[in-house]
């Protein structure tokens, strides 16, 4: 067992603008803001600490940041698409109309969105 095997993490979100980045997490993602000073704003991701790192001249990633396990995926969607997000579509990838896709192995279902700057997030939905 290592120092760090029983201890929490902290997830780290990149931002150029926190300014915005605060809107879409704090009120479209409703996520509950635990903190803010001149380095980051605080969240509570489900009992992990979410913070909000300014990076100035910060560009987003192509590849996932973070995600969250709903019990419904599309029930999750519907949710978001309400909120006013937009669930990425990628060609070739056989997802339905919401954006979700379905992994015939497993069935795990998983749905992708980004934040204002582009930080690609999911939802997933692990089969039952």
């Amino acid at each position: 067992m290592s120092a760090i095997s029983d201890a929490p993490p902290v997830c780290f979100i990149l931002t150029a603008d926190r300014e915005k980045a605060k809107i879409f997490y704090g009120g479209t993602l409703g996520l509950r803001q635990t903190g803010d000073d001149p380095y980051a704003t605080s969240y509570d991701l489900g009992g992990t600490l979410l913070r909000l790192t300014s990076v100035e001249g910060h560009v987003a990633g192509p590849h996932t940041v973070i995600g969250w396990i709903v019990p419904d995926v599309s029930a999750a969607v519907a949710d978001l698409k309400a909120r006013g997000v937009t669930f990425c579509i990628y060609e070739g990838f056989g997802q339905d109309a919401d954006g979700v896709w379905s992994d015939p192995g497993s069935g795990t279902k998983i749905a992708w969105f980004n934040d204002p700057e582009g930080n690609n997030l999911s939802l997933t939905q692990l089969p039952r």
